[in-house]
């Protein structure tokens, strides 16, 4: 996570509680109902599956995603379903053909419950650009998924910001980046931390013990927080401010806007790497 972040310490808003993340690596108890399919009616009291879990619609509804919406109730994580990600497994490994086995697909998936509207939401081009996009940067910044944390250890101790009340519980050296976008600072663990309902300011470690924790904290930063853009990456993409935004969101002025250049041409590449092997095309607002 970029070190701009640090700007954010006072800014900082957490996301909505939601279930534990915890709860992604707990064994299902529940076999999954039929794959929800975004052309058939359902009723009140049907039953599908969706991303790893079980839905049952409230009311009559079609072509609303279980989590995009308010149509459906999750009844929890489920056994033995396909997965209906709008990035396969077969995808996902040739994004990360050289990736860290740390970095499962099933942990990406188990993230997902922790926000639903992730690539959920739009025309299945919106959800597979959002989806690209975020593994985009996980490509990036954890140089293709090979790093679980930061390697310069000598700069594990700036990542603890002292003027935050809750302070380093885990010791200075604990908040390094860690997880697909390198997520990092005492501020957003305890952020994040909150919002997934779990201790990662007393534990920041957990997130390089278990794959779901490390996608959901990504996952929390890109849902919810604007960084130093103007709006969250989950927005840019839904909205149609495009690729660039999400840049922006990051980094901020330290790429965008002449910054460095050379580095938004190097997250669009490899976007458009990404799109390709997803079959759909980049969009548009591709810098910043």
């Amino acid at each position: 996570m970029p070190a701009t972040l640090a700007a954010l310490a006072a800014a900082l808003v957490t996301a909505a509680p939601v279930a534990s993340a915890s709860a992604t690596t707990a064994p299902a108890s529940h076999p999954c109902a039929p794959l929800h399919s975004p052309t058939a009616d359902y009723r009140a009291g049907d039953t599908v599956s969706h991303h790893g879990r079980n839905w049952s619609a409230k009311w009559w509804n079609r072509g609303e995603n279980p989590g995009a919406g308010a149509a459906w109730s999750d009844r929890g994580a489920c056994t033995g379903g396909v997965s209906d990600f709008v990035i396969g497994e077969e995808e996902f490994d040739a994004i990360f053909p050289d990736r860290d086995p740390f970095y499962t697909y099933q942990g990406l998936i188990d993230a997902l419950h922790a926000y639903p509207h992730f690539a959920n939401v739009g025309t299945p081009q919106t959800r597979a650009r959002e989806a690209a996009a975020f593994l985009t940067h996980a490509d990036f910044e954890s140089v293709g998924l090979k790093y679980v944390k930061e390697i310069n250890e000598a700069n594990y101790w700036r990542k603890c910001d002292d003027t935050q009340p809750f302070g380093c519980p885990a010791g200075r050296e604990a908040y390094y980046g860690r997880g697909p976008i390198m997520f990092s600072w005492n501020f957003n663990y305890k952020a994040a931390g909150d919002a997934l309902g779990l201790d990662l300011l007393n534990d920041p470690w957990l997130v390089e013990r278990d794959p779901s924790v490390a996608w959901a904290t990504a996952l929390w930063y890109w849902n919810t927080q604007n960084g130093p853009g103007t709006m969250t990456s989950h927005d840019a993409m839904v909205g149609g401010a495009g690729f660039g935004e999400t840049i922006r969101s990051l980094n901020g002025a330290l790429e965008c806007d002449g910054g460095n250049p050379a580095s938004v041409a190097a997250r669009v590449e490899r976007y458009e790497r990404i799109t390709g092997i997803v079959g759909v095309a980049p969009g548009s607002g591709l810098t910043c």
